[in-house]
């Protein structure tokens, strides 16, 4: 793996950690926090923990097109600062819709396809998979990672503080965007 093919797989790594580790912290303290909340039902928490998925999984095909045609980096960023946003929103939220739409905002930031597009444009296909096996390896310490964080962070900042520090990885990983990911190609025109 050339220097450049290492660089590209760790800073994505990081982006993935990053990210992720935010999302998957909330999921063990969300539901006993959101219980004691005045217009909470478990209902509710269902829609709010799913609503990201869902808006995810509706958007990687028009996020990696718009990466295919604005280039990679800028719509990784745009989509770290909307993941953030969203954060922040739950981060003040306190009625459901508001941290419903919360999480919608985050799924919005829908990067993971074009974050695995551009480990494929930095990388050989020869050395790819080591590069994804990086990558697969960091989404799983951050989901390890998180769940044993989660209680004792929920104790230290509360839930509404969860938030907060996700939004702060979120501009973290978008700092990791703009200096540690290489430069991918450039995007080539589509054939009219």
């Amino acid at each position: 793996m050339s220097a450049l093919e290492l660089r590209a797989s760790l800073s994505l790594a990081a982006i993935f950690g990053l990210r992720l580790f935010g999302l998957f912290v909330i999921l063990p303290v969300f539901a006993l926090y959101a219980e004691r909340l005045p217009g909470w039902n478990l209902t509710l928490v269902g829609i709010a923990l799913g609503a990201y998925g869902l808006t995810q999984a509706l958007l990687q095909i028009p996020f990696g097109w718009a990466s295919d045609r604005l280039g990679r980096k800028p719509v990784m960023a745009a989509g770290l600062a909307v993941f953030a946003a969203g954060s922040a929103l739950c981060a003040v939220a306190e009625a459901p819709w508001a941290v419903i739409l919360g999480r919608t905002l985050q799924g919005a930031g829908a990067i993971s396809g074009v974050a695995i597009a551009t480990a494929a444009d930095l990388t050989r296909p020869e050395q790819r998979t080591k590069a994804m096996a990086i990558i697969g390896s960091t989404i799983g310490a951050a989901f390890g990672a998180a769940f044993v964080v989660a209680p004792f962070l929920a104790g230290a900042v509360g839930v509404p503080g969860i938030f907060a520090v996700t939004a702060v990885l979120a501009l973290g990983a978008l700092a990791v965007v703009a200096w540690a990911v290489p430069a991918p190609p450039a995007p080539v025109a589509a054939p009219e």
